[in-house]
């Protein structure tokens, strides 16, 4: 490798380098210690602890090229190479291009620079081709020399980036490098004469967190197939950390959820892939969970500046977020103030004149944001006007309050009339109207006093309007948040829920989408629809808006929509729950981007079938009450018992758990803090009944006492008439439980819980979704065992390092070749059995590995031919069932003496089938009648009682339903028995005997067909070939009426499985050899740690 040339003072400085040539200008050298007998002695060891610990040139490479001038003590080190032919590589080249050219300059100066000029030239020309990308080009490359060096991966694995640490093997610690790639962790240490190489994969990570005790300040603990791993001693533990946690995360979804990791522009390609775009992307996830906004948004800039608050009359420090289609600013502490100006809404963008550096923005209702000490804010203005193409205005007077021209307020008028166009092509199909307006307008004539209420909170919430403006881009406060406490008023909560959800930004963007959809996604049938028609009668039943064909048909069409737009969640139990709480306070469409909100932003991976998501947040649950309630951690044996109570609290908002009335104030909440809010609810709730919890015994006296507690959960300030409210002081006047007003309850989440932050909460997220994943994968793995091992006829421990072979072997293919068609064939929705598959490639890879036969010539048609005879259904696939078969059929060798010839006939079934199986065409179309469709519409349960049936009749198939083997594919199967002696000690023996068996076979077949002839007679005829098991008297007699010629064609040679197998069996050399025992264990123990060496070399 080339390397930017540096000054090197003393050529043999300690003496760590030795000459191996030299010319005038060159010198080529060796490190000392390499690839000398006994390693250099001491003086080897103490290079090679430097080379693993020092940060230097040294360390990468044992061997190195300098450039000289005459008469200097100064030297230039120009290149690198792991090893003698890469580094002899370049020597020649400068031989070849570079020494000849020299003679012709007259200074040493000249000469030098004229080298340094070519080498610069050469790494640039490199680069052009190099994934170095990152801000030291130079160390990175160096760093990936190694890197590829030391761990032998392909060359298609990206080094992301690398960290000097520490790793700790016992109480030792070993200092060393850390290389961070797509697939995997690696470590390489190497202090006197010890060396330590680590590969985890990221798949393979279960936990990975910070953590600290008495001998480690602060150190990072990655746990791997139940193994911890500590690192500390970083100069960034922070950012390593995050950085670690992304590629983690990256390898997570490119495995188990492939359809996101496709669809996702940034992470579709690996190599792409660098520490700095992954930061950005933080950054982006980050800003949009903290303002809402869509996914898409991708942050642009950040610049720190101050935003004048016109109602508090101050300036407020923080910071402006810039993305394609928003400009947002956050104060400090995040709490204070924020606001979101779509670009959509924006007017005018201008600067002012005098030194405050200040950018004023007008929007449309006559408002103007004043952002103050803008660095570089002309810059900015020119940026921004080109990304919304407002008009400039001049202003002479800098205040909050801009005037607006009238040409503005009509552009704005405009758009207001086309929103209204567009509503009324919606109202064609849609409602427009929430249903609570319908089903319960609002009495003013009779004012009681939940009435009056409702009306004083109208009015604090229309003060904060006039203070913090209304819409998207309303100033959020502290006293916003206090308000959304109290509880939204009836006749603002579908407003208020779509501007904290984000999902008023969503709809904004795609005008009449919903229509489209509602219009497409009509007279649709599959398995979604009729979960929703199943459903559509459970949701909030006793409300009368679900007692009547609108709501219904809203609730209807909103469900159907979305499985529709999402057809990977489609319809899940709990999502009609939520949704006809929505179209209560919301319009249809607004209903619908509410619904999006939620299960695509808001509640990642809640609504599919392995609800991963909801498993997260209750694994984050459990943590919380970990640190903030340790008494009841104390007395409950089984945390999983939060996690059975907490469930529908999660999947439902506590919609499910709480009267109506009193639920709706939760989900405020929700949409204003998102899941924090949840969380803060559920620790108020187990809080509360603390007491009580503690004094139970088992878990049904818990969840009885909390269930008794949510019947007493009241909303004493809900305007909703009596008809409708389900809470204890409407049905139960005379109960002695003590109520709780919900209001109260969440007052006190968060005065008491408020301190949760929600980086923190992403944080507890990303390290539980590691362990939720790997627990379900663990299951896979466990149910898959369970159904294999009463079928194959190994032991559940070898089916398990078999199971991980095998699963590593295709996540392979998910690492490196990402064009594969079987990346497309991982779906968690599929039987156990089918979720895991190998294609052939992978097949014969596993089948080198694992094989006693793999020595043979034609092992590759080996295992073709054996992926051919386990591809029933000829999907070019095979599970794990399949594959532990053949192993097991090839591995297991006479464990019991009595079933010897029995073994010895399954594993000469493999060599008789290979070339005697049906068509492609004929197959497909066999499995197309036979197997039941999977997953599109209605189950047949009557075709997978007749597959299973088929099924059982083949495993009573006797070794006379075999046919015959003609004379070509017996040819090929004496060949394929006399590759498979090559390289036996007892190979002579064994082509001896297999000359025998073949000449045996050959004798009987031509007494067969002497007695096939037309000379002998029909009686004869027909005994011979009975007796060989061929056709009947019948069927001999119309074979003679045929042509001669065809006869002639049909008495080729040819063999029944039985007289092949009678054959083998008659030869002792060839028995001993079928009946060799292999080390199963040792095999496996062989292929885990060559698998990956293995796939290097191809």
């Amino acid at each position: 490798m080339w390397l930017k040339p540096e000054e090197v003072l003393l050529k043999n400085a300690l003496k760590l380098w030795l000459m191996e040539r030299s010319n005038d200008y060159f010198v080529l050298q060796r490190r000392r210690g390499y690839q000398e007998e006994g390693g250099g002695g001491l003086t080897g060891l103490l290079v090679g602890t430097l080379d693993s610990v020092l940060d230097s040139t040294a360390k990468v490479a044992p061997f190195r090229i300098l450039h000289q001038t005459p008469d200097s003590q100064v030297y230039l080190s120009i290149a690198c190479g792991a090893n003698r032919e890469e580094i002899t590589k370049h020597w020649e080249w400068l031989e070849q291009n570079i020494m000849k050219t020299l003679s012709v300059f007259d200074s040493n100066e000249d000469i030098t620079n004229f080298v340094q000029g070519k080498i610069r030239g050469l790494i640039a020309e490199e680069g052009k081709h190099s994934f170095a990308k990152e801000d030291d080009p130079e160390k990175f490359r160096e760093a990936l020399l190694k890197f590829e060096k030391c761990f032998g991966l392909p060359e298609q694995e990206k080094l992301v980036t690398y960290y000097s640490c520490s790793y700790w093997k016992g109480r030792v610690p070993c200092q060393g490098w850390l290389y961070l790639s797509t697939n995997f962790l690696s470590f390489y240490s190497f202090l006197l004469g010890s060396e330590i190489k680590l590969i985890i994969s990221w798949d393979a990570v279960s936990k990975l967190e910070k953590t600290s005790n008495v001998i480690l300040t602060e150190s990072i603990c990655v746990c791997s197939q139940g193994e911890n791993h500590y690192f500390s001693m970083f100069l960034h533990i922070n950012q390593t950390y995050l950085l670690m946690e992304q590629l983690a995360s990256y390898a997570i979804k490119r495995i188990f959820d492939k359809e996101t990791f496709d669809n996702d522009p940034v992470l579709d390609d690996p190599l792409q892939i660098t520490k700095r775009g992954l930061e950005n992307r933080a950054h982006s996830e980050q800003f949009n969970a903290f303002f809402r906004l869509p996914k898409e948004e991708t942050l642009k800039e950040v610049h720190e500046c101050f935003l004048w608050v016109p109602f508090s009359h101050f300036n407020t420090h923080g910071k402006m977020c810039i993305s394609e289609n928003y400009i947002c600013f956050a104060s400090q502490d995040g709490n204070l103030c924020s606001v979101i100006i779509p670009l959509r809404e924006v007017l005018a963008i201008d600067k002012t004149n005098d030194s405050s550096k200040s950018v004023i923005i007008s929007i449309k209702g006559k408002t103007a944001f004043r952002f103050s000490e803008v660095k570089e804010f002309e810059q900015l203005v020119a940026k921004l006007r080109l990304k919304c193409g407002a008009a400039s205005t001049q202003y002479h007077d800098i205040s909050t309050e801009v005037p607006i021209s009238s040409e503005s307020v009509d552009t704005s008028d405009d758009i207001e009339v086309q929103s209204l166009t567009c509503q009324r092509e919606c109202s064609k199909t849609v409602n427009t109207e929430a249903l609570m307006t319908v089903f319960h307008p609002q009495d003013l004539d009779t004012l009681n006093s939940k009435m009056l209420k409702e009306k004083m909170k109208e009015q604090s919430w229309n003060i904060l309007f006039a203070e913090c403006g209304r819409g998207v881009s309303m100033f959020r406060t502290k006293k916003t948040r206090d308000l959304v406490v109290r509880g939204i008023p009836e006749t603002l909560r579908g407003e208020l829920w779509m501007l904290f959800s984000g999902a008023v930004n969503d709809m904004a963007a795609n005008p009449g989408y919903y229509a489209e959809v509602v219009e497409q996604s009509l007279g649709t049938c599959n398995l979604a629809t009729e979960e929703i028609e199943r459903d559509l009668r459970r949701s909030l039943p006793e409300h009368p808006a679900f007692q009547s064909d609108t709501g219904i048909s809203a609730l209807r069409r909103v469900l159907t929509a979305y499985a529709f737009r999402n057809p990977k969640i489609g319809y899940c139990q709990a999502m009609n729950i939520l949704t006809s709480v929505l179209l209560l306070y919301a319009k249809e469409e607004e209903a619908f981007w509410l619904l999006v909100a939620v299960c695509e932003r808001m509640l990642p991976d809640y609504f599919n079938r392995r609800i991963i998501g909801a498993l997260v947040d209750q694994a984050v649950f459990e943590e919380l009450i970990r640190d903030h309630l340790p008494q009841l951690t104390e007395h409950m044996t089984d945390m999983t018992f939060f996690s059975s109570v907490s469930l529908s609290w999660f999947l439902t908002l506590f919609i499910s758990v709480l009267p109506i009335e009193s639920a709706v104030n939760v989900v405020d909440c929700f949409f204003y803090d998102g899941i924090k809010a949840i969380l803060q609810l559920g620790l108020a709730i187990l809080d509360y009944n603390l007491d009580k919890l503690l004094a139970c015994k088992d878990d049904a006296e818990a969840v009885t006492a909390l269930n008794r507690f949510f019947d007493n959960v009241t909303n004493k300030d809900s305007p909703l008439p009596s008809s409708v409210q389900q809470g204890s002081n409407v049905s139960d006047e005379k109960s002695s439980h003590i109520r709780v007003d919900i209001t109260d309850l969440i007052r006190e989440s968060n005065e008491k819980y408020g301190n949760i932050r929600c980086e923190d909460i992403h944080g507890m997220r990303c390290r539980n979704r590691l362990y939720v994943i790997q627990t379900l994968e663990e299951t896979t793995k466990q149910n898959v065992l369970r159904v294999v091992s009463q079928d194959v006829k190994l032991s559940l421990h070898e089916l398990d390092e078999l199971y991980v072979i095998f699963k590593r072997e295709l996540f392979f293919s998910y690492y490196w070749c990402l064009s594969s068609p079987v990346l497309k064939h991982h779906d968690p929705s599929l039987p156990y059995l089918e979720q895991y598959q190998i294609d052939c490639q992978q097949f014969r890879v596993l089948y080198h590995l694992l094989s006693p036969w793999a020595h043979s010539a034609n092992r590759d048609s080996l295992a073709l031919w054996t992926f051919r005879l386990l591809d029933e259904n000829s999907d070019c696939l095979v599970n794990f069932k399949e594959f532990a078969s053949a192993i097991a059929y090839t591995e297991v060798k006479y464990k019991d003496p009595s079933k010897g010839d029995e073994l010895s006939k399954e594993e000469l079934l493999y060599f008789s089938q290979l070339h005697v199986s049906k068509p492609v065409k004929e197959k497909e179309t066999e499995s197309a009648k036979n197997s039941p469709e999977k997953g599109k519409g209605k189950v047949d349960i009557q075709a997978y009682l007749s597959q299973w049936q088929d099924e059982l009749l083949k495993k009573e198939e006797n070794i006379k339903d075999l046919p015959r083997m003609n004379q070509s594919q017996f040819i090929q199967f004496s060949k394929t028995l006399y590759n498979l002696f090559h390289g036996d000690p007892e190979e002579e023996s064994l082509y001896q005997a297999i000359a025998i068996v073949t000449s045996l076979l050959l004798r009987m077949e031509e007494v067969g067909r002497k007695l096939h002839s037309p000379t002998s007679s029909t009686k004869g005829l027909s005994g011979a070939v009975c007796a060989s098991g061929g056709p009947s008297e019948g069927q001999t007699e119309s074979h003679l009426k045929k042509d001669p010629s065809s006869l002639r064609e049909e008495l080729q040679w040819s063999f029944a499985f039985e007289q092949i197998l009678a054959s083998l069996l008659n030869e002792p050399a060839l028995v001993k050899f079928f009946e060799k025992p292999i080390d199963l264990k040792a095999k496996l123990a062989n292929a885990k740690t060559s698998q990956l060496s293995s796939r290097t070399k191809k």
